[in-house]
């Protein structure tokens, strides 16, 4: 597949012409540093024409789960042909390798350390490249700064119409991290306080009569944060698709003291 997409916009003087490339941008780099203005130079500096989003660069530092959550969470709103240059990489300069994922008409960019874990669950017909290929990286790569010297030059490259084959061999043996459907746990909170849960609404809606988390139990659900104005905890299908506990008005995970991983105990509706 042309790592370029084919749908046509219509340009100056009505004609029609190639849409531009968007490549995405996720990292744990801050905004204070010079890291993410680097990594867009190098992508501009091989593609002049590439559009950029970013879709955070808060993640918390070395968070890989926090970084495939909001990866998971994001890549579904991006149009056919996306590059997704994801960089949370404690790793970095290690023996851990640098790779091109390929799934659902769209392209990850970054290292195999499980970042792209819930993408492989989400897209089983995914294909996963080694990136093996030097000439497409920044002369001289550092050893520290990968995301500018190796993955944005080879999203940039993607995005000019380098077939993924290009880069490196295919692999079948990628780092994950644990199942995204077990156990039943809190998978994030968000900044709002809200505990994002990993019970789909897919699998699980209309079948939970309640919920427990830290000894407390949840048996009121809505369908908006703003339903009811009692001070009370509550569940609601999010908008990445999982069940969340919040507190309209306040933080669930501080009434909570919840955390990331914390177990969830759901009782479910049986119909007799």
């Amino acid at each position: 597949m042309n790592t370029r997409r084919e749908s046509l916009q219509t340009g100056r003087k009505g004609k029609l012409s190639p849409s531009l490339p968007v490549i995405s941008l996720l990292t744990d780099f801050g905004t204070a540093d010079y890291y993410v203005g680097a990594v867009r130079g190098a992508i501009l500096s091989v593609n002049p024409r590439a559009v950029i989003v970013d879709v955070t660069h808060e993640i918390p530092p070395q968070d890989i789960e926090a970084g495939a959550f909001t990866l998971l969470a994001a890549y579904k709103t991006f149009p056919s042909g996306t590059i997704h240059v994801a960089v949370v990489d404690p790793g970095v300069g290690s023996a851990r390798r640098p790779i091109i994922v390929s799934a659902n008409e769209q392209f990850f960019v970054g290292p195999d350390n499980g970042l792209f874990t819930y993408i492989y669950d989400r897209e089983p017909s995914h294909r996963t490249f080694h990136i093996t290929a030097e000439k497409y990286f920044r002369r001289e790569p550092s050893s520290t700064f990968h995301g500018r010297d190796i993955f944005a030059p080879v999203a940039a490259a993607l995005s000019n119409g380098v077939k993924s084959k290009n880069f490196g061999p295919l692999i079948n043996d990628e780092v994950r991290l644990p199942s995204l459907e077990m156990p039943l746990r809190i998978i994030h909170i968000d900044r709002f306080g809200n505990c994002i849960t990993n019970i789909s609404r897919e699998a699980f809606e209309g079948k939970i009569s309640s919920l427990r988390v830290n000894g407390k139990t949840i048996r009121d659900f809505r369908n908006f944060y703003g339903e009811e104005s009692s001070n009370k905890l509550f569940a609601i299908w999010g908008s990445a698709g999982f069940l969340e506990v919040s507190l309209n008005g306040g933080s669930a995970a501080k009434i909570l003291g919840a955390k990331r991983g914390d177990a969830i105990v759901v009782t479910m509706i049986y119909k007799i």
